[in-house]
């Protein structure tokens, strides 16, 4: 099982290599085909390779012209399952590290809570991969107060290294409503995810929840402001007439900031790192990392 794992992250890196000759591949490719629609001439730097590429292009369809990415490599099942998601602590966790862990698997569809005991990650990982688990959640804390969330899609990555801030837990809010939470799949609000690395960021917290039916009143919102992603949890219901709605706080609440996002699955430390942030980043206040 070992060297399959080994075997298959070479080619998943292999593929991933590739990534930049099949992007020059195919706007070549499209440089043809825009001069072969607008009755061009093929541009000079083409003409020694018209032949070849033109005969790949009579082979095309619309699925295979557009290379894949590394993304739709690492999601290209997410839509065949709904995520299955083990969601673990540090070594030795407080109680109220376990109370916050409890809460984390209301919130994630298809989650569960696993105490780590003395195992070490990369165990944990085979594990989650043996079992078909698509996401791995990680926490750990300071002094009994959680600081610090990782989630590693399942079974190459990515990795997303977040902060953690201002944890409430249900627990400890005294405000919040219901005494019950639903399990119904949650409809997903993403608010602000507007650069590059927001949609990365995104895109992985979004394929950590199945697809809802419409009916659902649970939902769950990530939105961001100036790089703090906030995380609320409420349902709703109408009430009177047609247009009034009740919202109602379910919790936890915390805060997110994104410090790291890694081309590989936790317990692979030699991944290479497609983002960190670094001090320098924060010296310009305009500057926005997620979304404006």
């Amino acid at each position: 099982m070992l060297q399959r794992n080994i075997r298959l992250r070479r080619e998943y890196l292999y593929r991933k290599s590739l990534e930049g000759k099949e992007r020059q591949l195919y706007e070549k490719k499209r440089k043809i085909k825009q001069a072969l629609q607008e009755g061009k001439p093929i541009p000079t730097e083409l003409r020694n390779e018209e032949a070849a590429l033109r005969q790949e292009i009579d082979l095309e369809d619309d699925k295979t012209a557009v290379p894949k990415s590394t993304i739709d490599d690492e999601y290209a099942n997410a839509n065949e399952r709904d995520p299955k998601i083990l969601i673990t602590t540090s070594i030795n966790p407080s109680g109220p590290l376990k109370q916050f862990v409890k809460e984390l698997t209301l919130v994630f569809p298809n989650s569960e809570r696993m105490n780590r005991g003395g195992q070490v990650m990369s165990e944990i990982v085979a594990s989650c991969r043996s079992h078909d688990f698509t996401d791995v959640i990680f926490v750990q804390e300071v002094r009994g107060i959680p600081t610090r969330i990782i989630i590693s899609h399942l079974p190459f990555g990515p990795t997303a290294y977040f902060h953690l801030h201002d944890v409430v837990t249900r627990h400890d809010n005294k405000d919040k409503e219901l005494k019950t939470v639903s399990q119904a799949y949650p409809h997903l609000i993403l608010n602000n995810f507007s650069t590059k690395i927001g949609e990365r960021t995104a895109n992985i917290l979004k394929h950590l929840f199945p697809v809802p039916k419409p009916d659902t009143k649970r939902i769950i919102t990530f939105a961001n402001d100036a790089d703090y992603i906030s995380f609320r949890h409420h349902v709703y219901r109408q009430s009177g007439g047609p247009k009034s709605v009740e919202l109602k706080e379910v919790g936890p609440r915390f805060l997110l900031r994104l410090y790291k996002i890694k081309l590989g699955t936790i317990d692979q430390d030699e991944a290479q790192v497609e983002w960190e942030f670094r001090n320098f980043i924060n010296t310009s206040k305009k500057q926005k990392v997620i979304g404006e």
